[in-house]
């Protein structure tokens, strides 16, 4: 059954379901949460099938993903998380995949430097964002193969193939 919001959960609720790291990384880089993001992040933190429709430029993609980046960050931090694809993200368009991990390649790397810089790097794991298209090099390939990022960016038509 589907089910539409009404109303978006407050900024506070929203911005307490993210990991402390992830939380300060974007208190820090943003003024506030956007519409898809207050309706998006406690929801998709619940474990929830969340579907959002909203302009361009309007935060869907940190809707989508900064709750899955907090979940994976909280696995590193308790020195749970594993070479295995957590999340897969799939876009028909070659162009947009690359575009997701440059967006998303950059805060994954800050909010680690960030844990690291405060509790330590012994334990904790980098989480590993990677994108496999019909581009992608038999090497890239071998390399994803023998080390899964823990997020997958790809086409319809790679993940047939990798199924």
């Amino acid at each position: 059954m589907i089910e539409y919001m009404s109303k978006p959960f407050s900024e506070e609720e929203s911005l307490e379901s993210l990991n402390t790291f992830v939380r300060e990384w974007f208190v820090k880089n943003f003024k506030g949460l956007t519409p898809p993001q207050r309706f998006a992040f406690k929801l998709i933190h619940e474990r929830h099938n969340v579907l959002i429709t909203a302009p361009t430029g309007s935060g869907k993609t940190l809707s989508a993903f900064l709750s899955i980046i907090s979940n994976l960050f909280d696995y590193s931090m308790a020195g749970k998380l594993e070479d295995k694809v957590y999340c897969i993200y799939v876009s028909p368009l070659r162009a947009l995949n690359n575009d997701i991990y440059k967006n998303l390649a950059k805060p994954l790397e800050e909010i680690y430097q960030s844990i690291a810089s405060k509790k330590g790097s012994e334990q904790l794991k980098k989480v590993t964002i990677a994108v496999r298209t019909g581009d992608t090099t038999q090497k890239e390939r071998r390399d994803q193969l023998a080390k899964p990022p823990n997020i997958l960016v790809t086409t319809p038509e790679s993940l047939a193939i990798i199924l």
